[in-house]
C-alpha cells in the first residue's frame, strides 16, 4: 500500500514523547476565544475545533461484566455562516435487541460575545432527539441553539456498550483545523488490543501501567435445613489488576482539504483504530481473536450466517438444473446463473458480509442483502462445478481495508477461478456484468476465502479500459448554425454509467438535460441500442442543432473542433497532491469528428497535431487534424491506463492534463475566400 503512509503503534513507541495534556475544562470559555475572527493558522477555516478530548475505558460493572465506556468533551469555534453545521452534532450508537449502546449529551452550551460580555445559551431538552439509521444503528442527535459568527459552542457525550470489545475509532483530523485532541484509553491486563494509526500526520503517544482494583459485592446463602432459618451472608472481595492507559494527543493538526478524484478522504485522515487480539481472565484459558488476515477470515468464514450458508443447496437445485439445460462452457454457466441471480433476487440496500433473511429466504421472498445475494450466487456456481469462492470487500464509503480485522470490510462479492483469472461478480446490481463490479465496490483489494479456510488478496481495481468512443459529423453556415449528428458508444464501466443515468428517467426529461449540458443545442432523432443488452456496447444516435455552438467575429468563424464535447477544466491544479488519484477505472475516450467546411469559406487556422505520452505507460493524448477538400477530419484521444495513479506521479498528470486541455481548447478558424 505504497499510497498511504502508514505507522504501526509498534514503530510508533519508539518515538514515545511524554506531552503534558492542556488544561481544558468546560465552561471556561475565554473572551478572546470568541473575539476570534479567523483560525491563526487557516484563514479560510469556516470553524475549528479548539478541542476536543475523549476518555475509553473497559470497567467492570456488578451487574453486567465488563463494559466499554466513552467519555468525550469538545469546544468549537465557528467562524463563518458555511461553520454553521457544525453546531449539529450526532453520534452514532448500535441499536439492536439484543445489543443496544446508550448515548447521552451533556453541557452542551453556546457561546457569544455580546457587549463585551459573555452570554451562554443552554441546550434544551427538545434539542436533543434520537433518529434511526438503519435496523441497526440510531443517532443521538443534538442542534446547538443561538449559532452565531464567532459562537462558540461546548457539549459533552457519554457512549455506554455492553460489549467489552469494542474501543471506537478516533480521529485526530477532520474538514476544519484541530488545535488539540486527546484519547486515553484505559485496558485491564485481561485485554491485548491490537492499536493502529493512518494518516499523513500522527500524534504524541505516552504509555502508563497503573494498579486499579475491582470490588464487588458476594451474597451467599447457608442453613435452611430442618428448622434452621436461612441467612444470607454478603461480603466484599476485592481483585487488583493493572490497567494499561495509553494517551494520543494531537496538536495544530491541519483541516482535511478534498481534492479531485479522491477516493474516500476518511483513508487518509490521522486516527487510530482498535482490534482485540486476545482475552485472559484470571484461571482461564487464552482466548486468541484476529491478529492476521488469516485468521480474519477464517473466523468469518465460520460464523454460522456465512459459512453454512454457501453449503444451504436445495432451495434452488431444481431452478439450476434447468437454467443450465444447453450450457456446456464456463462462461454460459457463469452468465446464466449470474442473471437468474440479478432477475429474482432484489437488493434491499444494506450491506454487509453476514446473511441477514439467510439464501434460503431470500430466495423464496425474492430481496435480501448483499451477503444473502452474493453467497446464494457463490453456492449456485459452485453447484455448476464451477471453483467458485467469496471475496470479502470493504467498500468505497467504508475505506481501505488496511489493517487485520473483522470490522475492515463490509461487503462480499464472488469471483469464480479461470485459467484467465478470476471473474468478479456482485449480483445486486442491475446493470453489473462479470468483472464490471459496481462502482461503490472498487476498493483496492479484496480477501478471497477458499473451503479449506485459506486466503489470498485480490486486486478489484479493473485493468481492461473502459471506452467511450464518439462519432460526430456536423456542418457550419456563415451565420454559425450548427448541424450534425452524433453517434455515441460506451462500453464496461462507461456503459454501466450511462444505464444508471437513464435508468427510469423518461426520455423527454433526459433529452433536456442532456440539451442543457451540451451548451443548449437541440435534439432530434434520438435512438439508442443495446439498452438491455449488457454485454454489448450501449449507443447513443441523435441529430443536433446549435446556435451557439460557434463565435462569428468579423466575417470569420471560430469553432472549438469538439464543440460540446470540449471545454473541461484541468481538475488537478493544486501544487502539490496529498493522496493518491483515484479514477475508478482505466478509461480510453476517443473523438472521429468531421467537420464540412462552408461554401466560400477556407481554413485560415488549423490546431497543430501533438502526442503526448506519460512514462511507465500511464496515459497518452493524440490530437491530429487533416484538411481533405472542404472536409476537415479531426481525431482525438485521450487514454488513462491505471484507475489509481500514485502521488509520485501526480506533477507528471498536472501536466499532461494542462497540455490537452489546451490542445482542446484551440479554435479552427475559417475564413471567406
Amino acid at each position: 500500500m505504497k499510497f498511504i503512509k502508514l505507522f504501526s503503534l509498534s514503530i510508533l513507541l519508539l518515538f514515545i514523547s511524554k506531552v503534558k495534556a492542556q488544561e481544558f475544562k468546560l465552561g471556561k470559555v475565554s473572551i478572546a476565544e470568541l473575539e476570534q475572527k479567523v483560525h491563526p493558522k487557516d484563514s479560510s477555516a469556516v470553524a475549528a475545533i479548539l478541542y476536543k478530548r475523549g476518555r475509553s475505558r473497559i470497567e467492570y460493572d456488578q451487574s453486567d461484566g465488563f463494559i466499554t465506556i466513552t467519555d468525550v468533551e469538545a469546544r468549537i469555534k465557528i467562524y463563518k455562516k458555511d461553520g454553521y453545521n457544525w453546531a449539529n452534532q450526532s453520534v452514532w450508537y448500535y441499536s439492536q435487541d439484543n445489543f443496544r449502546e446508550k448515548v447521552s449529551f451533556a453541557d452542551a452550551v453556546t457561546y457569544n460575545l455580546v457587549d463585551g460580555k459573555i452570554e451562554k445559551t443552554k441546550l434544551k431538552s427538545d434539542g436533543a432527539f434520537d433518529e434511526k439509521v438503519n435496523k441497526f444503528r440510531a443517532q443521538k442527535k443534538i442542534a446547538m441553539p443561538n449559532i452565531k459568527e464567532g459562537s462558540v459552542i461546548e457539549f459533552s457525550y457519554q457512549v455506554r456498550s455492553p460489549s467489552d470489545r469494542m474501543i471506537r475509532e478516533w480521529d485526530f483530523q477532520t474538514s476544519i483545523p484541530v488545535n488539540y485532541s486527546e484519547l486515553k484509553t484505559c485496558i485491564p491486563e485481561y485485554y491485548v488490543f491490537n492499536s493502529r494509526q493512518k494518516g499523513y500526520v500522527f500524534p504524541k503517544v505516552t504509555i502508563e501501567r497503573t494498579p486499579k482494583s475491582i470490588s464487588f459485592t458476594v451474597k451467599e446463602r447457608s442453613g435452611g435445613v430442618g428448622l434452621s432459618a436461612t441467612r444470607t451472608e454478603v461480603s466484599k472481595e476485592k481483585i487488583d489488576y493493572m490497567e494499561t492507559q495509553t494517551t494520543y494527543v494531537a496538536v495544530d493538526f491541519p483541516a482535511m482539504k478534498d481534492e479531485s478524484y479522491v477516493n474516500n478522504i476518511d483513508n487518509y485522515t490521522s486516527s487510530i483504530q482498535h482490534e482485540l487480539s486476545m482475552i485472559k481472565y484470571p484461571n482461564e484459558v487464552l482466548k486468541p481473536y484476529s491478529t492476521d488476515w488469516n485468521s480474519v477470515v477464517k473466523t468469518i468464514y465460520e460464523y454460522d450466517d456465512f459459512g453454512p450458508e454457501l453449503n444451504k443447496t436445495g432451495y434452488f437445485e431444481d431452478d439450476v438444473k434447468k437454467l443450465l439445460e444447453g450450457k456446456n462452457t464456463p462462461d454460459e454457466k457463469i452468465v446464466a446463473i449470474f442473471n437468474h441471480v440479478k432477475t429474482n433476487v432484489k437488493w434491499n440496500d444494506y450491506t454487509g458480509y453476514s446473511c441477514d433473511n439467510g439464501v434460503k429466504k431470500a430466495y423464496k421472498e425474492k430481496a435480501g442483502n448483499i451477503a444473502d445475494i452474493n453467497l446464494m450466487l457463490t453456492a449456485m456456481l459452485r453447484y455448476a462445478g464451477l471453483t467458485a469462492n467469496p471475496v470479502l470487500v470493504s467498500t468505497r464509503s467504508n475505506g481501505i481495508a488496511i489493517f487485520p480485522n473483522r470490522t475492515a470490510f463490509n461487503y462480499v462479492i464472488a469471483a469464480v477461478e479461470t485459467p484467465n483469472g478470476n471473474v468478479l461478480l456482485d449480483a445486486s446490481d442491475k446493470f453489473s456484468t462479470p468483472n464490471v463490479l459496481p462502482f461503490r465496490a472498487l476498493n483496492w483489494l479484496g480477501r478471497l476465502i477458499r473451503k479449506d479456510g485459506t486466503s489470498e488478496e485480490v486486486d478489484l481495481m479493473p485493468k481492461k479500459n473502459s471506452n467511450d468512443i464518439v462519432f460526430m459529423n456536423y456542418t457550419v453556415d456563415s451565420e454559425g448554425k450548427m448541424t450534425g449528428k452524433t453517434r455515441r458508444q460506451s462500453t464496461d464501466y462507461n456503459a454501466m454509467i450511462t444505464r444508471d443515468n437513464i435508468d427510469g428517467v423518461k426520455e423527454d426529461e433526459y433529452l433536456e438535460k442532456l440539451e442543457n449540458k451540451q451548451n443548449k443545442i437541440e435534439i432530434s432523432e434520438y435512438s439508442r441500442t443495446n439498452e438491455k443488452d449488457l454485454l454489448l456496447p450501449i449507443v447513443e444516435t441523435y441529430s443536433f442543432t446549435g446556435n451557439n455552438l460557434c463565435e462569428v467575429i468579423g466575417g470569420k468563424i471560430y469553432v472549438s473542433p469538439m464543440l460540446f464535447f470540449g471545454g473541461e477544466k484541468n481538475p488537478f491544479k493544486q501544487e502539490i497532491r496529498e493522496y493518491p488519484v483515484d479514477f475508478g477505472f482505466p478509461f480510453t475516450d476517443k473523438y472521429n469528428i468531421t467537420l464540412k467546411i462552408p461554401e466560400g469559406y477556407t481554413p485560415e487556422v488549423l490546431p497543430l497535431p501533438v502526442v503526448v505520452n506519460m512514462e511507465d505507460n500511464l496515459g497518452s493524448f493524440k490530437f491530429n487534424i487533416l484538411a481533405n477538400g472542404d472536409l476537415l477530419q479531426i481525431s482525438i484521444q485521450h487514454q488513462i491506463n491505471e484507475a489509481i495513479v500514485s502521488t509520485e506521479k501526480y506533477e507528471m498528470l498536472k501536466e499532461y492534463y494542462k497540455t490537452m486541455i489546451a490542445k482542446e481548447s484551440e479554435k479552427i478558424v475559417l475564413k471567406r475566400i
